[in-house]
């Protein structure tokens, strides 16, 4: 027989599903759900998807922990069937109030609390907020897996749609801001939070922007690029270093002495009447580190399914322009093509001089590319694209020419945080045939590509 927590858990669940695909209430599911909510001690705003999660946590402290990691799946007999009819009453919260349908118009502040609830979506599958939704670089989720505990829907496997669906959920809300409205007007634009989606709205719309629309569009900017710069460098510091240069003596100071290995080689100076080592020579470790100037040049395609790659690429040049003996270039394409190379110390300068959206000819930009390929062994050449080109067959034999150079070409399909990206098949054939597969777009894999090469 079916017990009361069952029934009580597909009342919550079967009111989630009616309200996500009918705006209009339906009476019984409702005055249920309340009874339930109520019965087991969860306070009734749960149920009202204008109450955002915040408002609940702020009321309620108790339940933010609740919230974190809400949907990782543990083992089967963990959780009882009251604490599952509890779970499903948040699950429901946080469900509804990320994918409930939005409002023809949205404001600043409606944008803002969808974000900050879809962070807690994120949290609550074991992800930090805005990871899932690839704006922001980050790891990949840990902790996931497996299946979730006393029938409670298991959305774990599912994150590889989720991210992109948050995504383009966030994208729909821009489009129906007013936004130039809201950029003119400094309270609204201060509750703003950057996202990938918001930061392409205002590249895409920056000259029609003056005044101060634009300094507060300009403001949003820097703030999301100073938050991915924060985290791409923290990831290039921990990637691999460079090799020990052996061709270059030891430099004689403390900190550099190899002490077991002296003792070692001064072994047979022992006194055991004096109970005295003797050294004759000191032995000291080798930390010089190969440092022949290497050459990097990116080349990204600006067109605009590629928006986010723009932004991470950007930023992710910065940080290697500021490496000891690296030359950073980087270029931008879509018809035409941008050299931004005396901007890529600044990615915030960088983003302004890009013209967002067009089509591909990757040539135009491989005309800007060859001749700065100089020293094709200290060169390596990142192409980031969906390959999808105008001049397919010439661009490809252009990079294959590269590769036979001998500079190393990395062929990526996108730079995000989620390594998403649709690439060209007949692209993907041919540089596997050639060797230089694409690799993902996940952004930790090109920092270690990087590193490796031009530390090596």
């Amino acid at each position: 027989m079916t017990e009361p927590e069952d029934n009580r858990r597909q009342v919550l669940y079967w009111r989630l599903l009616a309200r996500l695909f009918d705006n209009d209430e339906q009476a019984a599911l409702e005055s249920a759900s309340v009874a339930v909510v109520e019965d087991i001690g969860l306070p009734s705003a749960l149920l009202d998807p204008n109450v955002a999660v915040d408002s609940i946590v702020q009321r309620h402290p108790e339940l933010a922990a609740e919230f974190d990691g809400l949907m990782v799946p543990e083992a089967e007999d963990s959780r009882d069937k009251a604490a599952e009819v509890r779970r499903a009453a948040l699950v429901s919260k946080v469900l509804l109030n990320v994918f409930a349908p939005a409002p023809p118009t949205v404001t600043a502040g409606q944008l803002s609390c969808w974000q900050a609830d879809a962070g807690w979506l994120e949290r609550s599958l074991g992800c930090r907020p805005g990871e899932l939704r690839g704006g922001r670089p980050g790891g990949a989720p840990t902790g996931l897996g497996g299946t979730g505990g006393g029938g409670a829907p298991d959305l774990s496997t599912l994150l590889p749609a989720i991210g992109p669906e948050l995504g383009a959920i966030e994208a729909d809300l821009v489009k129906r801001m007013r936004l130039r409205e809201v950029l003119a007007d400094p309270a609204l634009a201060a509750k703003l939070s950057p996202s990938m989606s918001l930061i392409e709205q205002l590249l895409r719309d920056k000259d029609n922007l003056s005044g101060v629309a634009l300094a507060n569009a300009k403001s949003l900017i820097r703030r999301y690029v100073d938050e991915i710069a924060e985290v791409l460098r923290t990831q290039v510091e921990k990637a691999s270093t460079g090799k020990v240069d052996r061709s270059v003596p030891p430099k004689r100071v403390f900190r550099n002495l190899d002490l077991d290995r002296t003792i070692w080689k001064n072994l047979t100076n022992w006194s055991p009447e004096e109970e005295r080592l003797y050294v004759d020579r000191l032995y000291y470790k080798q930390t010089a580190k190969k440092t022949t100037p290497q050459r990097l040049i990116a080349v990204v395609d600006q067109s605009g399914s590629m928006v986010d790659s723009m932004v991470n690429c950007a930023v992710l040049a910065s940080i290697f322009a500021g490496l000891p003996k690296v030359d950073v270039h980087l270029i931008a394409y879509d018809t035409q093509a941008l050299d931004l190379t005396p901007w890529v110390h600044d990615p915030f300068e960088t983003l302004l001089r890009t013209n967002l959206g067009g089509g591909n000819d990757g040539m135009v930009a491989m005309a800007l590319t060859q001749p700065k390929i100089t020293e094709p062994a200290n060169t390596v050449v990142v192409w980031i694209s969906d390959f999808y080109e105008t001049r397919v067959e010439q661009l490809f034999e252009s990079m294959a020419a590269i590769h036979r150079s001998g500079a190393k070409f990395i062929p990526v399909g996108s730079v995000t945080s989620a390594g998403r990206g649709s690439v060209n098949p007949w692209f993907r054939e041919r540089f596997k045939d050639l060797g230089t597969p694409v690799i993902s777009g996940h952004i930790t894999k090109l920092v270690h590509e990087l590193k490796t090469f031009l530390t090596s």
